[in-house]
């Protein structure tokens, strides 16, 4: 399994930058409020990175112990962390974007609704970071008896 790449996260938080402007705009065409998020979304943010490091500690602690670790816990360990990074990146855009329509604005925005967004992008970048550290800790060691596809090519392959 290869760790997620910094292009693929970059990728999102602007689509969700994209989104999050886009739906503040409509909002505003259509004489509505512009969307300001609920203010217990940084702290569910904040907790599920803490809960996404603690549950890849187990996985990290067995591979530097040398005791037997379930390589599919390990695996179900590392995909959580890495849709939690993804999860993150889009958040920290879409916030991004909800700021960037904000400011746009000629009337200056209630510190209130700017607090909110600002600490969910600073959010759901702790969540995109404590998932990537997640997913370094999920990291098993390779196994001697495996053998990459070119391997006999090397000569370290069987004879022939």
């Amino acid at each position: 399994m290869t760790r997620t790449s910094p292009l693929t996260l970059v990728l999102l938080a602007g689509a969700g930058a994209v989104a999050g402007f886009l739906l503040d705009y409509v909002l505003t065409i259509m004489a509505r409020p512009t969307f300001v998020p609920s203010t217990l979304l940084p702290i569910m943010l904040v907790l599920l990175a803490a809960g996404v490091v603690a549950a890849a500690w187990p996985v990290r602690r067995a591979v530097r112990n040398g005791t037997g670790i379930d390589p599919f816990r390990a695996v179900r360990v590392a995909m959580l962390a890495r849709a939690a990074s993804l999860l993150g990146a889009l958040l920290a855009g879409f916030g991004l974007g909800l700021a960037l329509f904000l400011l746009s604005r000629p009337v200056m925005p209630q510190v209130g609704s700017m607090a909110v967004i600002v600490a969910l992008m600073a959010s759901a970048a702790v969540l995109a970071g404590a998932a990537l550290v997640a997913e370094q800790l999920c990291t098993l060691p390779k196994d001697p008896d495996d053998r990459q596809p070119d391997d006999s090519e090397r000569g370290a392959g069987p004879a022939r």
